[in-house]
């Protein structure tokens, strides 16, 4: 049959796509041009393979099944190929019996490449694209001895079942995917792309093109480092001349190579890349780290090169560290990799390091190294064209030697996944970041944080981002450094008290107000912990809240005052102090500490003079020293914020349909407003009324009126008392020169007001008025969302009326989703929080706030239109939550019409 395919190719399924070991495949639907490559593939697979296919010897395709093999409809007959550059590795399709009421599906993958995750990748695809085109069922026909395809089915996490009948086996597909279902393939998608990422960060053998002769070049110092730095395996330097690089063998390509080559590090121009990338795709490189500069937007052809770039890794199975990176080190033991032109010394550990600025890398290392901070991973990420943070982060989720991952940031590429996996890795391996210092967006989007967009602050909106997903934000590079130690060798602290240990008064009183400037609390041990203490003290020396000790406090003292506090119930974290007197005993004193380090709670030291190179050590127990007990409090404090966010209970996330949001009717207002202004406008006053009843949204009864007489008849429809409002002002508040007349309880005092309001307001303000049914009292409350052109929708709130004005950085901002947990604490921790508790200590005022938000979440995570929604001011109570004033303004979006399958970003 014929297909018109500029019209009937679907181009949005085409996509770049992780496998099970890490390499990636470039995924699309079949085409007519396609005879050829799929005659190609049909020749390279055995017998057995192909008899598994058609159930019969088939040694050429014929020219009937190569027209059906490529000529499809992309609906009832459907048909994917798997492609490693040019080359079909795998194919898959389903063809509809309408007779049977389901579709058949069949796949072949290439010999070569079972084993990899294809034949599942390819079912994930077929699933969804028949859920889509409306086919009711999928059923694979396997001969029983096809042993493999059957595991993939069952794995899959698809299968509704099987028969046996006339030698087959007849498994059928279900396309309702369920939960369980849904996370496989969430996790299959999470796994392949840290095995990716792995590829590039592990790899056995390295090739380092543009190798030069000389030092000081970038290709030099890279292949010089790696020799120097013990990799495990071998290194080959490639330069056009062959000869000899620091008296190793030169290639003059990577196709000279006899070997086979996992990496390949590229120092070469710019306008060379893609020629090299081109012969490092035949080579069957897996990852690439590309060095070279040129590919800024900015630059020359730079963004278009970049782009080229990575369209052509990724269609032969390769991974893109850059360009324009530092450089990636892996200190894993026996195969460690410093593949880097910059002179850094790494110390190896559990810390993973990601940067989006090589300079800065360089100077974040050394500063690790000082104090003490061990490597497992490092990597600047350069240009980012390919391999993200995001990326990272799953590598080191599944990396058991990364306990603690940090991250100094400059832009986010895909904000939502983002928050997704750190919300989830945080839990296990925490997350700490310090962000750049304008946080501009990279090339091709980003988050800024030094801007504001439609009153709302790009840095609030971006320290919400990080405080949600759990990661733990910090001001500056050393403090990066100073919590990740904590991290490392003591417990996240369960609660904010503090036992201060020390033998110097001015330090007791610098480190009791750095814990108060830490957010921390002084605390307050019990009876049986002084005792304890004053027990291994002079007879008489007395301690209170803090653990003062005598200035020439010795092991013994410092043991007994850290236990008694590391033991008392009372106390949340311990950070200790010691100024040595006329005799030094630092070592004696640092290893009383371990052995009295409990676990139960971090504790922390500094020993004034002491180098906080290394941690003090006792036994299996590493205490962390600092110069300051400032900068311990600090991190102390950062640590229990962090706490705080592990207790916190996630919550549930409604849909709409919990909610009883009539979705379609909503967007039906929004789809008429565009009509009318295709560029966008704000909602007329019946389009709200219209959205707010298809949302639910708890809006008082509210009548339009063009006169005096009107507003009256309106007045007695709703129920007294009422208000009176005027329209079309862009400053509201309670009086009638701001439009608003109140607490109008019979018809005289409406038409007194309606007379006011016309004597001070332009008469198109009255034309129409609003009369309103009067909110019980309660508390003035304001909620705002907003459409982020990066982050998608945000959500604030806050005290309302006129109070609200200029109160923009006191009020939290969450970025959506939002679950009702995380409702609850959000308007618990907002100004109007303790307002509303005051008001209604039952919780029933706060209860109703908490549901307007997460209603109001809901509807702008399913109307993307709405870029602006403000209800200002809520009358929060008992009785309910009573929408006074609403206004939204909606913007035409594009929308995303990717199908909802596995595939690189």
């Amino acid at each position: 049959m014929g297909v018109d395919v500029p019209e009937a190719y679907p181009a949005r399924w085409e996509a770049d796509v992780p496998l099970s070991d890490g390499g990636t495949v470039h995924v699309r639907p079949v085409r007519p041009e396609d005879a050829e490559a799929i005659t190609a593939f049909h020749a390279r697979q055995s017998p057995d393979d192909v008899y598994y296919r058609y159930f019969t010897s088939m040694p050429r395709l014929t020219p009937r099944m190569l027209e059906r093999l490529t000529h499809v409809d992309y609906v009832d007959h459907m048909g994917f190929l798997a492609l490693l550059g040019d080359e079909v590795v795998g194919m898959a399709s389903y063809d509809l019996w309408p007779e049977r009421g389901l579709a058949e599906v069949a796949f072949m993958i290439d010999r070569d490449h079972q084993g990899r995750g294809l034949a599942t990748l390819l079912t994930e695809y077929l699933v969804v694209a028949a859920r889509e085109a409306g086919v009711p069922s999928l059923v694979a026909m396997v001969l029983p001895d096809n042993r493999r395809m059957l595991r993939v089915l069952q794995r899959a996490g698809f299968s509704e079942g099987s028969t046996f009948e006339d030698g087959v086996v007849e498994v059928r597909l279900g396309l309702d995917v369920s939960e369980e279902a849904s996370a496989r393939i969430e996790e299959r998608a999470r796994r392949a792309e840290a095995l990716s990422v792995a590829r590039v960060l592990d790899p056995g053998s390295i090739a380092v093109i543009g190798a030069g002769r000389d030092p000081g070049g970038l290709g030099h110092e890279v292949f010089v480092n790696l020799l120097r730095r013990g990799f495990g395996g071998p290194v080959y330097p490639v330069n056009p001349a062959g000869g000899h690089v620091a008296s190793v063998r030169a290639w003059p390509s990577v196709l000279d190579i006899p070997d086979e080559i996992d990496l390949a590090v590229l120092a070469v121009p710019a306008d060379v890349v893609p020629e090299v990338v081109a012969e490092c795709a035949r080579k069957r490189v897996r990852g690439l780290v590309i060095t070279s500069a040129g590919f800024a937007p900015g630059a020359p052809d730079g963004q278009d090169l970049a782009s080229r770039v990575v369209e052509q890794a990724r269609r032969w199975g390769m991974r893109v560290i850059g360009p324009e990176s530092l450089g990636a080190v892996n200190t894993r033991p026996g195969r460690s990799m410093v593949a880097t032109f910059a002179p850094v010394e790494v110390r190896p550990g559990s810390v993973g390091f990601l940067t989006q600025s090589g300079t800065l890398g360089v100077a974040a290392l050394e500063l690790a190294r000082r104090r003490g901070v061990g490597i497992s991973t490092f990597l600047d990420v350069g240009r980012k064209v390919d391999v993200s943070g995001n990326d990272v982060l799953q590598y080191w989720e599944d990396d058991p030697r990364t306990t603690v991952a940090t991250l100094y940031l400059e832009s986010f590429g895909n904000p939502r996944k983002f928050v997704r996996i750190a919300r989830r890795m945080a839990r296990t391996t925490p997350i700490v970041a310090v962000k750049g210092g304008d946080l501009r967006p990279a090339a091709g989007g980003g988050v800024t944080a030094d801007s504001a967009e439609d009153g709302w602050p790009a840095d609030l909106t971006f320290g919400a981002l990080l405080a949600q997903a759990g990661v733990i934000r910090v001001d500056t590079l050393p403090e990066l450094f100073d919590v990740a130690r904590v991290l490392l060798h003591q417990p996240v602290p369960k609660g904010r008290r503090v036992a201060v240990v020390s033998n110097s008064r001015g330090a007791t009183t610098l480190t009791v107000d750095a814990v108060v400037a830490a957010g921390l609390r002084l605390a307050h041990p019990g009876a049986a912990a002084r005792e304890r203490v004053a027990a291994a003290l002079p007879e008489g020396w007395r301690v209170g809240d803090t653990f003062d000790l005598p200035f020439d406090a010795g092991p013994a003292e410092y043991e007994a005052a850290v236990a008694a506090a590391g033991d008392d119930p009372a106390v949340d974290a311990v950070v200790v102090v010691y100024a040595p007197a006329t005799r030094d005993r630092r070592a004696e004193v640092g290893r009383a500490i371990g052995a009295a380090a409990t676990g139960r709670v971090p504790v922390v030291a500094t020993f004034l003079g002491a180098s906080v190179e290394e941690p003090l050590v006792a036994g299996t127990v590493r205490i962390p020293l600092f110069d300051l007990p400032g900068e311990a409090v600090r991190a102390l404090g950062r640590l229990a914020d962090h706490g705080d966010w592990l207790a916190q209970p996630e919550g549930t996330v409604p849909t709409p349909e919990d909610l009883g949001l009539d979705v379609d009717a909503a967007r039906a207002v929004v789809a008429a407003a565009l009509e009318d202004q295709p560029e966008g406008r704000w909602l007329s006053w019946g389009e709200l009324e219209a959205l707010a009843g298809a949302l639910g949204l708890p809006a008082v009864a509210t009548r339009r009126v063009r006169s005096a007489e009107e507003a009256v008849a309106a007045a007695a429809e709703v129920g007294f008392p009422v208000a009176l409002k005027v329209t079309g002002l862009e400053r509201y508040y309670r009086a009638p020169e701001g439009g608003v007349e109140l607490d109008l309880r019979d018809a005289d005092d409406v038409r007194a007001a309606w007379g006011r309001l016309a004597d001070l307001h332009d008469p198109a303000a009255l034309a129409p008025a609003l009369v309103q049914r009067v909110a019980p009292g309660g508390v003035d409350v304001r909620v705002a969302a907003h459409r982020n052109a990066d982050l998608g929708g945000v959500l604030s709130v806050g005290v309302g009326g006129i109070a609200a004005e200029g109160a923009e950085a006191s009020r939290p901002v969450w970025v959506l989703p939002l679950s009702d947990a995380e409702a609850e604490r959000l308007v618990a921790g907002s100004p109007v929080g303790p307002p509303l508790a005051s008001a209604d200590p039952d919780g029933s005022a706060a209860g109703h706030v908490r549901d307007l938000l997460v209603r109001v979440a809901a509807a702008v995570e399913a109307l993307p239109e709405v870029v602006d929604l403000l209800a200002n001011p809520v009358i929060a109570s008992a009785q309910g939550a009573a929408l006074t004033d609403l206004q939204v303004r909606v913007e035409p979006v594009e929308r995303d019409d990717a199908p909802p399958v596995r595939r690189l970003g």
